[in-house]
């Protein structure tokens, strides 16, 4: 009796729609943002490895750039899922956000002064892709709260539709960005 009604309790107080997860406007809300925060992302990560290019054309340095993205994916998505069930995901998910902004914003100071450097780069490169192995977890931790039970599997799908799509679209937007403003201007 008392795992029919914790399992009522987790429910969310939404209703399904004709539009699947989209007829939920803080989903549609969420989902849209999360597309042009990885657009950005693929903007950035195609800036870096100019960027690297322009700091330092050596090929082992160019592919640190990749590595000092993806090694925080490795070693602190586990944590941060385990992180993302202690504490409120919504909280973990506000503050690594406002950390990321922060850290994008100094770095981008940095690039329009001209005063990068190989190892500040991939400093930045690294500490963003920590604060993305944090969010990653909390992100799905939050979806199952923005649409009904019945509409889960149409978020997810969505969900990966609009990160496939923002990977796709965001190196090449990165690309005629840097080519028509320079350098600085994905960061």
């Amino acid at each position: 009796m008392s795992t029919n009604l914790d399992a009522a309790a987790s429910e969310p107080d939404v209703e399904s729609s004709r539009w699947g997860a989209f007829g939920q406007p803080a989903f549609t809300v969420i989902w849209t943002a999360s597309i042009v925060a990885n657009i950005g992302i693929a903007m950035f990560d195609t800036g870096s490895g100019w960027l690297m290019t322009n700091l330092n054309a050596d090929p082992m340095a160019v592919s640190l750039v990749q590595v000092a993205t993806t090694l925080p994916m490795f070693l602190f998505t586990l944590p941060a899922g385990a992180l993302a069930d202690i504490i409120d995901p919504r909280r973990l998910l506000i503050f690594v956000e406002i950390l990321i902004t922060i850290f994008a914003a100094i770095f981008a100071t940095v690039v329009s002064l001209q005063l990068a450097t190989p190892s500040a780069l991939l400093l930045t490169a690294f500490f963003l892709g920590v604060g993305g192995a944090l969010t990653g977890p909390a992100w799905s931790a939050i979806t199952p709260l923005l649409v009904p039970r019945d509409e889960l599997d149409n978020a997810t799908a969505a969900n990966s539709v609009g990160y496939n799509l923002s990977r796709a679209v965001g190196p090449a937007l990165g690309g005629v960005v840097i080519a028509g403003f320079g350098i600085a201007s994905p960061f």
